[in-house]
């Protein structure tokens, strides 16, 4: 089970100034916002060029990262939302429960998102959040149309900080006395998430778009472990905890939910 969790090779970053380098996030969301401004005076002077909007109807599911909630994607919500995709979020106020547990929840929120809509689901998901849309993807491909990671150790799960380390043993500590909604190390080597273990190992459906965001800059992942050979992996400048407000990630999203539409029709491989 730990060459699964984290395979011989992977280590996460170290030090001081890993963690430092993720500080650079709040810088990310400035520029972000004052892109977003400037795009934005540019539409009001010409209102009959819209330079965002993509006219989609797709559904796009967004799941937040280790400890965080939905808020932690809400900036992210809103630019879909302009530029017309039809979001949900996860249903998730703290990431910390266990991966099997997580996991049904967020599949019955998919069926209902799929059923509402009468489309296959885009899902969109930032470090452990890509994980598990990996899981969702291989578990129920008939549903979603494509998934993309943001910074998602999907090939090495644990190769992050000793600090990120430390606080998934916290939380797995609580879980193991019996406090509700968390993980325990009976989650990460028992037999109660065999089954998300087992979509995970299973091999990925052809007919669902992937898209692995990563950063060598990254302070709190391994960035090799963002490199699932089944995923088209894309880099970019971004800190770990800034991939959900950085532009750059942006217009790769925006790219990747392009392939996905036209996928939907023609087929993902004739899409890439």
């Amino acid at each position: 089970m730990g060459d699964f969790l984290r395979p011989t090779g992977y280590v996460g970053p170290r030090g001081v100034r890993a963690l430092a380098r993720e500080s650079t996030a709040a810088l990310e969301a400035a520029r972000f916002v004052q892109r977003s401004r400037q795009q934005s005076r540019a539409r009001s002077a010409a209102p009959y060029v819209d330079l965002n909007r993509v006219h989609a109807h797709e559904p796009v599911l967004l799941i937040p990262g280790f400890m965080a909630g939905d808020g932690s994607l809400a900036t992210m919500t809103r630019w879909l939302r302009a530029a017309g995709w039809h979001t949900k979020r996860a249903g998730i106020r703290a990431n910390v429960d266990c991966s099997e547990v997580a996991c049904a929840r967020l599949e019955e929120r998919l069926e209902r998102l799929a059923d509402s809509t009468g489309e296959r689901v885009v899902v969109i998901g930032q470090s452990r959040g890509g994980v598990f849309a990996k899981a969702l993807a291989a578990r129920r491909p008939e549903l979603v149309s494509g998934i993309v990671g943001l910074g998602s150790p999907i090939v090495s799960m644990l190769a992050v900080h000793p600090v990120v380390l430390a606080q998934v043993g916290f939380v797995a500590a609580l879980g193991g006395g019996r406090m509700p909604g968390m993980l325990s190390w009976r989650c990460l080597r028992g037999d109660c998430c065999g089954p998300f273990r087992e979509a995970l190992q299973r091999p990925f459906p052809p007919e669902v778009g992937y898209i692995s965001l990563y950063s060598t800059s990254d302070g709190v992942v391994d960035w090799h472990s963002c490199l699932d050979p089944a995923a088209d992996c894309v880099e970019i400048h971004s800190s770990h905890c800034g991939m959900s407000v950085n532009a750059e990630a942006y217009r790769a999203i925006a790219h990747a939910l392009r392939r996905f539409t036209v996928a939907d029709a023609t087929g993902w491989a004739q899409a890439a």
